[in-house]
């Protein structure tokens, strides 16, 4: 297993902290983490070994080795791979939600525990987002690619990802004119990149496919 660090996550650093942010964007990568946690237990529960562990920005990101046999079993047991994929993209949020269900049970702090609960909320709904690599888009894609296809899957995914990521953009504009907040431009930003980075993926794979 490889384990990998972005090098973007120092420039994210170094910018919470002289905005005063850091304590924030501390307990969002701590909440981010457990919530990785919930995607490797889900995926050594369905049988799949996980291959590379990555930590960036916002959060790490597990990826899991697939068997070739495993995409044969997709053929032959309808799309079983696929549900596999969904069932680990949709742990991360979940587990999510039970830490929100867990805090609001208990006698702590009501300041403490509204914290927990508002960060773990904000991770659980950034990453149902429908956008391509976030839980969401990976929940989308799954169903797409059930439904269509691989190509088809591909493609309505990545226009879907990028209507949403122009609606974030349109609405966080006026949210940063409003509250003046870095963290939420460089949510957009960071947004941006993954759909250019995927996008330039899909191109290159399209390409290949026609050859």
């Amino acid at each position: 297993m490889r384990f990998r660090i972005d090098l973007k996550i120092f420039v994210f650093l170094i910018i919470f902290y002289f905005t005063k942010q850091i304590e924030i964007y501390a307990m969002i990568m701590f909440f981010a983490l457990i919530h990785e946690l919930g995607h490797l237990l889900a995926g050594l529960l369905l049988g799949m070994k996980p291959e590379k562990i990555e930590l960036m920005p916002f959060g790490v990101s597990i990826s899991f080795k697939i068997k070739v046999e495993e995409y044969n079993k997709k053929i032959k047991k309808g799309n079983l791979l696929e549900i596999k994929k969904i069932l680990v993209a949709i742990a991360g949020p979940l587990t999510n939600f039970i830490i929100i269900l867990i805090t609001n049970s208990l006698k702590i702090d009501i300041f403490k525990g509204l914290i927990i609960i508002y960060t773990n909320f904000l991770i659980m709904i950034f990453n149902l987002l429908p956008i391509y690599p976030l839980d969401g888009g990976r929940v989308l894609k799954g169903i797409l690619h059930i439904n269509f296809g691989i190509r088809k899957s591909e493609l309505y995914t990545n226009i879907i990802s990028k209507v949403m990521v122009a609606i974030i953009t349109a609405i966080s504009s006026i949210m940063i004119l409003r509250v003046h907040n870095i963290a939420i431009l460089l949510i957009d930003m960071y947004l941006w990149y993954l759909v250019i980075k995927e996008d330039t993926i899909f191109k290159k794979r399209m390409q290949l496919t026609k050859i």
